[in-house]
């Protein structure tokens, strides 16, 4: 009977948590149907903590912050205003978040990089605003206190992606469930990469280049290049990602040409460049393209 009673009782307690961590954050399930009011802006202006929640001596957090039930944040930790912290995800190490981020529930960010040349000094994490990191995904420091790890703005990591150390993430990146960048991995604004894709590492993948999922990332993907395989293959132009853009109708017909010299002639890498440069209009799109060939070192995918 007593371990009854103390089971009933742990049950209320945590019936009770539930729907206070779903007011206060917005990430856990509801009733179907069920509406609940955003808070009015008096209660945004201050941060808001659940009380099952450590937030240690020295974090600074932004107006409207909220940190869900059982989270952890970590004294060198900033929080922008506005940004969200999920149940159980822990924030820790030197990390700066900007404001309305997402940090949903399991999520770790800030933990030491997996690398055998870090030594212990405090390295960095910055993510930008608007960011929304989801469940369980991971995101390590950088291995030297020169360097950080950097994610852009409006970028989705879906669940259990891995971010790993000294990785370069721009603006509107896109990485979908399981996308696991090795240290170093630069990814370009607007890319994508499908899910349950590793990628090597210091390879880097261009703007608006997509990725399809399950594939290995062993070589550089050019901006705009589609590819897709195991082993990885270019297969045409990110034609609906640029529309979708605004990148105008002139701009792809050229970068198609270019796309053309560089994969369906006979030319080699750098004779592909010249020509490139030499015959076709130098909208900065095609200037783009170019120089990120011309700069690849592990090489592009063919």
């Amino acid at each position: 009977m007593e371990t009854s009673s103390r089971k009933q009782s742990s049950f209320q307690a945590l019936s009770s948590a539930i729907p206070e961590a779903d007011r206060l954050t917005g990430t856990w399930a509801r009733a179907q149907g069920a509406v609940l009011p955003l808070p009015e802006a008096a209660e945004r202006a201050k941060p808001s903590i659940h009380p099952t929640a450590i937030v240690a001596k020295g974090a600074e957090l932004g107006d409207g912050v909220v940190i869900g039930p059982f989270a952890y944040v970590g004294p060198r930790v900033v929080l922008g205003e506005g940004t969200r912290v999920g149940l159980h995800a822990i924030i820790e190490g030197c990390t700066t978040i900007g404001p309305r981020c997402q940090i949903h529930h399991g999520a770790v960010i800030g933990n030491i990089p997996q690398d055998l040349k870090f030594r212990g000094t405090p390295t960095h994490v910055r993510i930008g605003h608007d960011t929304t990191v989801r469940e369980y995904a991971t995101i390590h420091a950088a291995t030297t206190d020169t360097e950080a790890t950097i994610v852009g703005d409006n970028v989705l990591l879906m669940a259990y992606t891995h971010v790993a150390h000294n990785c370069r993430l721009g603006n509107e990146v896109i990485l979908a469930n399981a996308v696991n960048l090795a240290g170093h991995v630069r990814v370009d604004d607007y890319a994508i990469i499908g899910g349950m894709t590793p990628v090597h590492q210091f390879v880097m993948i261009g703007c608006h280049a997509f990725v399809g999922g399950a594939s290995r990332v062993p070589q550089d993907v050019p901006p705009y290049v589609k590819a897709a395989g195991n082993p990885l293959r270019a297969c045409g132009l990110n034609s609906v990602g640029m529309e979708r853009r605004g990148i105008s109708a002139e701009v792809r017909l050229e970068l198609k040409r270019a796309y053309r010299i560089l994969y369906r002639s006979q030319l080699n890498v750098g004779q592909a460049l010249d020509r490139i440069s030499r015959d076709l209009k130098p909208y900065p799109e095609v200037h783009e393209f170019v120089e990120f060939v011309r700069g690849s070192e592990r090489g592009i995918v063919r």
